[in-house]
């Protein structure tokens, strides 16, 4: 009788999942920024409908645009972190490596970046001096040039400081093909390394913790990681992202949607420090709904997984790269966490705001 009940349980969840998401609420709140169910439903049930075309409708990183014979990758993403400095990093940094980022998850050669800056009335300029030099930086150690750019200025009180708004242009690569539809059952999936530092490391920075061990923010530029990643596991590379806001359940969620397959992790491989995992724990949430900024999740065929795994380690940033979980048939559509006690829990996306602006 429970086998039957457990089945009817995750035969609701399989049709809640197929259905539509349909937006419904009557305003934004900070829950619709957190990257889980209230994002999706947003984009999904609001923005997609009316924006709908084919180059938005993957909702991937970066859109591929033809240009030519060739296609173009193109992405987009505000920044609006409050403190603007933080162990590890800075808004400007962020913005930078963010942007890179998304481009080299997609699969694409960074060409350049355009930066706009929205700055309040009243923002010290030895704060913003140290924000450019900041992206200065971030684009030299990525090779990519801010080419472009914008600024404006609020009145005192409605801008929070600074936010920046970065999009970036990249060359596709036409050797890849990377889509949840291109993963199959057996697949591996790695993580680059730690999950949730950058999360910790606001946390800290904003007095939310009393820790006496620091944490830096990961924020880094990925494209060394997909190099080697491109060259070691070539075709066998079906899917990347990185886990930033809604963390690593929101992109294994999403992956395990669009495919329509499961998704199986294994906690005693999850590459978490203790001093986040501690941290987590005080405020009552889970490491992997915490955003990352230098962190990368793939998924590779299970022929490549290994190489692909000690190419990894063997770049800076990461070291501490794991196998995670694999692709499984069944349970369709849903993420499941086995446990190190030898039992398993359903990994859902993430409801609520537990951090907000964080990124």
């Amino acid at each position: 009788m429970s086998e039957q009940r457990e089945q009817r349980v995750l035969d609701a969840l399989e049709q809640n999942r197929r259905r539509q998401p349909k937006f419904t609420a009557p305003r934004i709140d900070m829950s619709h920024g957190a990257g889980g169910k209230a994002t999706s439903k947003l984009i999904e049930g609001l923005l997609l409908p009316t924006l709908d075309n084919p180059a938005l409708a993957p909702l991937s990183d970066a859109a591929l645009l033809p240009f030519g014979d060739a296609q173009i990758a193109l992405t987009t993403d505000s920044f609006v972190v409050r403190p603007l400095v933080f162990l590890g990093g800075s808004i400007g940094e962020l913005a930078v490596n963010g942007t890179v980022n998304d481009l080299a998850v997609s699969g694409a050669t960074p060409i350049g970046l355009s930066a706009a800056l929205i700055v309040e009335e009243g923002l010290e300029t030895e704060v913003l001096a140290h924000e450019v030099e900041a992206m200065a930086i971030a684009a030299g150690r990525a090779g990519v040039s801010v080419a472009t750019g914008d600024t404006k200025v609020v009145e005192r009180g409605k801008g929070d400081g600074l936010y920046v708004v970065t999009t970036g242009v990249g060359a596709a690569d036409p050797k890849l093909n990377l889509s949840s539809a291109s993963v199959r059952p057996g697949d591996k999936i790695l993580c680059s390394g730690t999950l949730g530092d950058h999360g910790a490391a606001i946390l800290i920075a904003r007095g939310d913790l009393e820790l006496e061990a620091e944490v830096l923010s990961d924020t880094q530029p990925l494209t060394p990681l997909v190099g080697v990643l491109k060259e070691s596991a070539g075709p066998g590379l079906r899917f990347m992202r990185d886990p930033t806001r809604g963390g690593a359940s929101t992109v294994l969620n999403e992956l395990a949607r669009d495919s329509g397959f499961g998704v199986a992790l294994w906690e005693e491989k999850i590459p978490i420090r203790d001093v986040v995992q501690g941290a987590c724990e005080l405020l009552g949430i889970d490491p992997l709904y915490v955003a990352n900024e230098g962190k990368l999740l793939a998924v590779v065929a299970p022929e490549v997984a290994d190489g692909a795994l000690e190419a990894l380690r063997g770049v800076e940033g990461g070291e501490e790269a794991s196998i995670i979980g694999e692709v499984r048939e069944e349970p369709a559509r849903m993420v499941l966490m086995y446990t190190g006690f030898g039992g398993t829990r359903m990994i859902d996306m993430l409801v609520g705001d537990p951090l907000p602006r964080i990124c």
